[in-house]
């Protein structure tokens, strides 16, 4: 297909030139332009088709070089990118110097911020808006026509998330234009109403029903019983309200809620946004759309082309790319093994079933496994209350959604001494979804909380070792962690997990240095020692990195050798922190000790294999490192002289 049109937009200001009759095939071109591109690299897919009437309109009615667009679930954002500018990028989504997958400052201004995680829209808009406000810059129909305007967008569910409930809360306070664009494509929130909803809401917000209800009120006071009608006439329109509206509930946060409408509809979108525009008090205005619109097999199976692989379409025949057996698949056959064998074990994720396994568990234990939505900090509670009353919980959460639930793993787990088991997918760094995604902080926050007990896989047996030991451990809160990668069985004769205790995977005679990895490094470090000597180097899975090893670091470093360790975590705060703390307290060389980790710096989106050699935890790295201590240990050598 030529994109004639889009081939045109460079800016928002080319959209604006382009007769609304023609917007629709623009629309179309965005979608295959989007669906092309995701055939060939992955990508998030189904929700990024289903808003692209919703963000030409937005556009088109909208000037975001100087209003505020805040995106909520930053995925949906790729019509915007191809509307501002960013065409050139596409063919290169999600890959170094090609398009971010999520709203990056770095690629645009349009972009306000790096969003990866949901309910935040509001809330960013709300300081936005009062920001604006105080520095004079805002809209006003009055006194600055020419401010600037508010729009949070928000999708995919993530309205229910606990922050944006604060958000609205917060956003009925203001007393000025803010506009929030709910992108409903399959939620519970609400139902369309069709014609009678739309008129009401028309009516509503425009100023002949404002100026109409005022007038009512005064003529019913100068009946005799005016105040009682009056009355009656509230409740009578309230009534019908909540009759034609069921998502009345919006206008108890202060805020008028306009539709549901037809969020494909373009001709009407904008007439609706141009109506909204300027209302000069928080709005939300609620648009009904087909997530995965424009293609069948997007729209009869959203779920799957959500974030999808790369795919073929052949005879209307969909081929996803195949792909080798994840962890994902590895922590889902292992967790239904537990499962069949203990019925006081459930589970729970925070709306990634699919992304965590989860969906596999729920088919064969229904009643013993739930999907919360996007609420990681109440299905984190749910699971500290089900453990009380004896149930043993485990939760399937990505590493970067689980920071959303800290306090929870504080308070109402750590705190109380409960036996919650934190199945943390996605740890390190995770390739396509960039920064925004990355797992880089969990050991650090885990760490602090007394008793906890942390993990790491690096195949898929020490995957189930480490999810049996997890089971039987009932002190205190525990947490495994495992990559976005493919899952290997390279250690089949692995033992199980023994509490602090490391396990030798390369031993020599007369070692010269000596190896931790904590995760799947240690594969890297394997590999690392066979490229220099692998008679001087001995390789350890470290396992655990609390309670980590001490008894080795103590027999290492006592006998003057020297010590790597390797995680996919930052280096602060990390497995590596831990090992050289152990040595303080046991009064050891820490100088002998050389950290390797994730750097005190931001790793943007491209390969995970390109993240790893950039963070220098390839086996290249890995081996560059060991070499240099090996040198400079035969260098300080003492010399012996002989007559």
């Amino acid at each position: 297909m030529q994109t004639e049109l889009l081939s045109t937009i460079q800016s928002p200001a080319d959209l604006r030139k382009i007769p609304i009759p023609e917007l629709p095939k623009l629309a179309t071109e965005i979608r295959h332009a989007i669906c092309e591109q995701v055939k060939q690299s992955g990508g998030h897919l189904a929700p990024n088709l289903g808003v692209v009437e919703l963000m030409i309109a937005l556009h088109y009615v909208f000037d975001f070089s100087n209003d505020r667009l805040l995106f909520d679930v930053g995925h949906q954002c790729y019509p915007h990118k191809l509307l501002t500018g960013r065409q050139h990028l596409l063919n290169n989504l999600r890959k170094r110097g090609g398009m971010s997958g999520f709203p990056s400052p770095d690629e645009s201004p349009y972009d306000l911020f790096s969003v990866g995680h949901a309910g935040t829209a509001i809330s960013t808009a709300v300081g936005m808006a009062r920001g604006d406000t105080l520095q004079g810059e805002a809209y006003h129909p009055e006194t600055n026509r020419d401010g600037r305007r508010v729009v949070a967008f928000v999708g995919d569910a993530s309205i229910v998330n606990g922050v944006a409930m604060e958000g609205l809360n917060n956003a009925g306070t203001l007393k000025r234009q803010m506009l929030i664009v709910l992108n409903d494509n399959g939620m519970s929130i609400a139902n369309p109403q069709g014609a009678i909803a739309d008129y009401f809401d028309r009516l509503r917000v425009g100023s002949t029903y404002r100026s109409m209800k005022s007038s009512m009120k005064k003529m019913m006071r100068g009946f005799p019983g005016g105040s009682m009608l009056e009355d009656m006439s509230h409740r009578m329109t309230e009534m019908l309200k909540d009759a034609i509206f069921e998502d009345s509930w919006f206008e108890h946060f202060g805020i008028l809620s306009v539709g549901p409408i037809d969020g494909h509809d373009l001709t009407s979108l904008i007439e609706m946004l141009i109506e909204v525009r300027d209302v000069d008090r928080p709005l939300l205005l609620h648009a009904n759309t087909v997530k995965g619109k424009g293609f069948e097999y997007t729209e009869k199976n959203a779920t799957a082309f959500h974030s999808s692989k790369p795919f073929e379409v052949n005879k209307d025949k969909v081929q996803v790319q195949p792909s080798e057996r994840s962890f994902t698949t590895a922590f889902s056959d292992a967790l239904i093994d537990i499962m069949k064998q203990d019925d006081k074990v459930v589970a729970a994720t925070s709306a990634m079933p699919d992304g965590t396994g989860i969906d596999r568990v729920i088919e064969q234990f229904p009643s013993r496994v739930w999907d919360t939505g996007i609420c990681e900090s109440h299905a984190l509670d749910m699971l500290a209350g089900m453990a009380k009353t004896g149930c043993k919980p485990f939760f399937a959460v990505y590493s970067t959604f689980f920071q959303r639930a800290f306090d929870q793993a504080f308070q109402e787990v750590a705190l109380q001494g409960l036996p919650v088991r934190l199945c943390l997918d996605r740890a390190g760094v995770v390739g396509g979804d960039g920064a925004v995604h990355h797992g880089f902080c969990d050991i650090a926050l885990l760490r602090v909380l007394p008793d906890s007990v942390l993990l790491a896989a690096i195949d898929e047996r020490t995957l189930q070792h480490g999810m049996k030991f997890m089971h039987s451990f009932d002190s205190a809160i525990s947490a495994i962690r495992y990559p976005r990668d493919v899952v290997t069985d390279r250690f089949p004769n692995s033992p199980p997990f023994e509490l602090g205790k490391a396990h030798q995977l390369l031993s020599t005679n007369q070692p010269k240095l000596a190896i931790l990895g904590y995760g799947t490094t240690a594969i890297d470090a394997i590999d690392a020692a066979s490229r220099i000597d692998s008679n001087s180097i001995d390789v350890y899975d470290a396992r655990f990195a609390k309670p980590v090893d001490g008894d080795l670091i103590e027999s290492l470093l006592g006998a003057s050798i020297p010590i790597i360790t390797v995680e996919d975590h930052s280096v602060i705060g990390g497995f590596g922190s831990a090992v050289i703390e152990e040595a303080v307290k046991r009064k050891l060389d820490t100088t002998l000790i050389t950290t390797l980790g994730l750097p005190d710096y931001w790793i943007g989106h491209g390969s995970r294999k390109e993240q790893l050699e950039e963070a220098g935890i390839d086996a290249t790295s890995i081996a560059n490192v060991a070499e240099r201590i090996l040198n400079t240990q035969q260098s300080e050598s003492p010399v012996v002289i002989t007559s």
